[in-house]
């Protein structure tokens, strides 16, 4: 469910070029599932948005919510976001 909520934000929002790639990897780490997303879109850093919660009016904004505590990491390289979520396993 996260990935599906992060890739149509980077979709809706991130107005990536036509045929842009997003990147999925995952790992695991013991009893920890690394999750880094890579994509072309605007710079967005969802450490620092502003989340007022999901919108009942449009029928979305819960993707934020949804993500806010498995972020590890956000970075901007090369025109790419890329988000890094961890996951428990357990």
């Amino acid at each position: 469910m996260l990935v599906e909520e992060w890739v149509a934000n980077v979709l809706e929002h991130g107005a990536p070029q036509g045929g842009t790639r997003i990147v999925l990897r995952l790992q695991r780490y013991g009893m920890t599932v690394r999750l880094s997303i890579s994509d072309a879109g605007r710079p967005f850093d969802p450490r620092t948005a502003v989340f007022d919660g999901p919108n009942p009016e449009r029928g979305g904004g819960a993707g934020l919510a949804l993500i806010a505590g498995h972020i590890a990491g956000y970075a901007r390289r090369a025109g790419r976001n890329r988000l890094v979520l961890e996951l428990p396993l357990a």
